[in-house]
This record gives C-alpha cells, sequence and structure tokens, in this order.
C-alpha cells in the first residue's frame, strides 16, 4: 500500500498553507492526498441547535470548501476529500489518518506568524502531544511559496532517544521523494551553559563522526547525505544563520518525554521552530510495524 498525505483543512490562510504543502509533498512522493475537515462531533455541539436542518447545511458548507481547496491542488496529484466528526479537530484528523492508513498530518501555522516561519495554533499542539503520525507543519505564507516539490531533507538528529527513527524516517522521506539528504547535529549547541567551549567542540565534531558513520551504513543506494554541525550561540542563532532552500524539509524527533508510539515536541524543536523558515516534519520517537512507512 502506497503512502497518503492527510490535510488537516480549515477554511484559513493557514488551511490553505496546509493544502498547498501537503500537495507539494504528495506530488513529490507520488503519494495520494486526502482534503479532511474536522466537524464537531454531535455530542459536543454545544454552540449550535440541535437541528438535523442545520447540520446538512453545515456539512454542505464544508463540501463546498472543501471544492474550493481542491480546486488549487494541480491536476497530477490524486486527491479526495472528507469530511469527518470528532471530539476534537485534532482526534477527527488522527481517526482519519489511522483510516486511510497515512503516513504523514499536515497542518497550518495559527493566524498571526511571520510570514514564512511557525505559530502553533491549538490544532497544531494537540497533534504534537496525541498523533502518532508523524506531522508536517507548514509555516505561514506556504501557498505563495513557488516551489513545486522536495529539494533537500535535512535530519537534526541528537544523542538522546528516538535518533534511528528519525534517521529511518528522514532516509524514507529522501527515498520516496529523491531529495538530497543533510544530517544536522546540535549538539554544540544543546548542551546545558556554562560547558567548556572545548569540549564543545570536541563533542560536536565526536557527534558529527558517529552520525556520519552510522549515516552511511544506513542509507540505501541512490541517496546521498551531508553532514553539518550547527553553529552559534544558541540553538535558534544556529538555525537562523543555517542554509535552508525552498524546497527544504527539517525532520526532528519527538520529545524523550512522549508516550511511546506518541508525540511531544521537545524544547530544543521549539525553539528551532521560532527560526525554522521550512516546513518541519515532527516523527514519534518509535514507530509500529503498522505505521511504519513502506
Amino acid at each position: 500500500m502506497s503512502d497518503r498525505i492527510v490535510v488537516g483543512y480549515t477554511a484559513t490562510d493557514a488551511g490553505a498553507d496546509a493544502v498547498a504543502l501537503g500537495a507539494r509533498l504528495a506530488a513529490a512522493m507520488h503519494a495520494p492526498l486526502d482534503l479532511v475537515l474536522v466537524l464537531p462531533a454531535e455530542d459536543r455541539s454545544v454552540i449550535t441547535p440541535p437541528d438535523a436542518g442545520y447540520d446538512r447545511y453545515l456539512v454542505t458548507q464544508s463540501e463546498t470548501w472543501l471544492a474550493e481547496a481542491a480546486a488549487s491542488i494541480p491536476d497530477a496529484v490524486t486527491h479526495a476529500s472528507h469530511v469527518r466528526f470528532g471530539d476534537s479537530f485534532g482526534e477527527g484528523l488522527i481517526a482519519a489518518a489511522h483510516e486511510l492508513s497515512a503516513s504523514h498530518i499536515v497542518v497550518g501555522a495559527a493566524n498571526g506568524g511571520r510570514r514564512g516561519r511557525h505559530r502553533l495554533g491549538t490544532v497544531a499542539n494537540e497533534l504534537l502531544h496525541s498523533s502518532d503520525v508523524p506531522v508536517v507543519l507548514a509555516p505561514e505564507g506556504s501557498r505563495r511559496l513557488e516551489a513545486t516539490t522536495v529539494t533537500r531533507v535535512t535530519a537534526a538528529i541528537g544523542t538522546r532517544p528516538g535518533a534511528s527513527a528519525l534517521l529511518d524516517e528522514s532516509v524514507a522521506l529522501a527515498t520516496a521523494t529523491g531529495a538530497r539528504l543533510r544530517l544536522l547535529s546540535l549538539v554544540s549547541v544543546d548542551l546545558p551553559a556554562g560547558v567548556d567551549t572545548g569540549v564543545i567542540r570536541i563533542a560536536g565534531a565526536a557527534h558529527a563522526d558517529d552520525v556520519l558513520g552510522k549515516a552511511l551504513e544506513a542509507l540505501p543506494d541512490g541517496v546521498e547525505a551531508d553532514v553539518v554541525v550547527a553553529r552559534g550561540d544558541s540553538i535558534e542563532d544556529a538555525v537562523a544563520h543555517l542554509g535552508w532552500e525552498p524546497g527544504e524539509l527539517a525532520v526532528v524527533g519527538s520529545s524523550r518525554l512522549a508516550r511511546r508510539r506518541r508525540l511531544f515536541l521537545g524544547s530544543t524543536a521549539a525553539k528551532m521552530l521560532h527560526e525554522l523558515p521550512v516546513p518541519m516534519v515532527v516523527v514519534p520517537r518509535t514507530r509500529g510495524k503498522k505505521g511504519a512507512r513502506r
């Protein structure tokens, strides 16, 4: 079974950003795209009257919004639209991703974010604390980006648990999209305050060598990889001064605090979001065989 991309759609600029990124990712992976709009479940509908006519109107309006969104998707991308009900938007998206055997869930940034940057909204926050499917965060303005493919996948690999799952996902993404692979070590800017600079340099160089050695052993034929050691006074500073391509994806792992096979955005990834100008893919620390990429 091929991968599918689920987009959590709302009739907002953030929803348009998610559709644009989802279509680009689906095109690069040659995967089907599913637009999903989640409405409140009937037993949670406390702000709307329990009227069948109103419910039909709400579904019809949702289908109209989805049709307008689908019109922006390139003809080459196979796509479908779905109206779902859930106790929350995030829960409905996760259920749809399971139902459709999706490999990724794409959502947009909250309103008010800087163009090209991330600002987490309610839905993204919920997904990043509960999803067992990788979540792709679309920066504000993705709908206006001219990039049509994925050119490079950057994996921010650390020393904490979950690094192997992150590397596996990054290699799979690079393979599926034909993109180049860049392995990013943040060790030298992610050490406790007060650590001697000499120790930082040694730790960064040693970690980069270790990552490179393990990655080269794991890389399939045809996938190229570069290793970069981040430099800067902080994670935000390092991310801001790295070179990023318009068609790039940054892949990070879930926090070690996450429950098994669930997401929880860690402090390093949260700091990266402040300056990251490209989409971020957040991967659960562990992936079961049922949820593994094929």
